[in-house]
């Protein structure tokens, strides 16, 4: 039960201070999952990054449904993501009950626009540790160096092309170049 409780504590946490969704939380959960209590190997904690973001749903929750399976089982996913979603419901509940007189405060507006900044700082660090957690091949570099200039482009010439088309068209390569790699193989034996 100690356990439960634990990693209830952790991922309420998380939930609680992290500001900017689940992109922010992911190097919140690297620090506590992975350096920290080493529970997660760093290449596993990379693949449930790809996979809690491949997934239908917010990348936040799967990954602590994730954790939570990984660490406790299927009750410690129920935990985990229980525990992720209850600071988000409660602030937003409450914001929305005084939300005009809210952002009326100058303080909380002027707080807002500080927070926009750590978040900023929060998604640039997961993403460079991811980075340096990366195999480095020529294709994963080639992909990485793709989508950034084409999420670059798509951004300064205003074109909508949704993140979910980016992970299928990588995923989609991912798995030419494995079978083509394997094809290769199978030639030489």
């Amino acid at each position: 039960m100690k356990r439960y409780w634990n990693l209830f504590l952790t991922m309420l946490k998380i939930g609680l201070f992290t500001f900017g969704g689940g992109y922010a939380m992911i190097a919140l959960l690297e620090n506590e999952f992975v350096s920290k209590k080493n529970r997660i190997p760093r290449d596993e904690f990379l693949d449930m990054v790809a996979i809690a973001e491949s997934t239908p749903g917010p990348i936040a929750i799967n990954a602590a449904t994730y954790i939570g399976y990984k660490t406790l089982g299927v009750w410690g996913s129920v935990v985990a993501t229980t525990a992720v979603c209850i600071p988000s419901f409660v602030i937003i509940y409450l914001i929305s009950l005084f939300f005009d007189a809210f952002l009326a405060v100058e303080w909380i507006a002027n707080a807002f626009l500080g927070i926009r900044v750590c978040v900023v700082y929060l998604i640039a660090s997961a993403g460079l540790r991811l980075w340096k957690g990366m195999k480095k091949s020529p294709l994963s570099m080639g992909i990485l160096i793709t989508v950034a200039a084409a999420m670059i482009l798509s951004s300064l010439f205003a074109v909508s092309f949704s993140t979910v088309y980016y992970i299928l068209i990588c995923g989609t390569v991912g798995v030419f170049a494995y079978l083509l790699g394997r094809l290769r193989g199978k030639e030489k034996q």
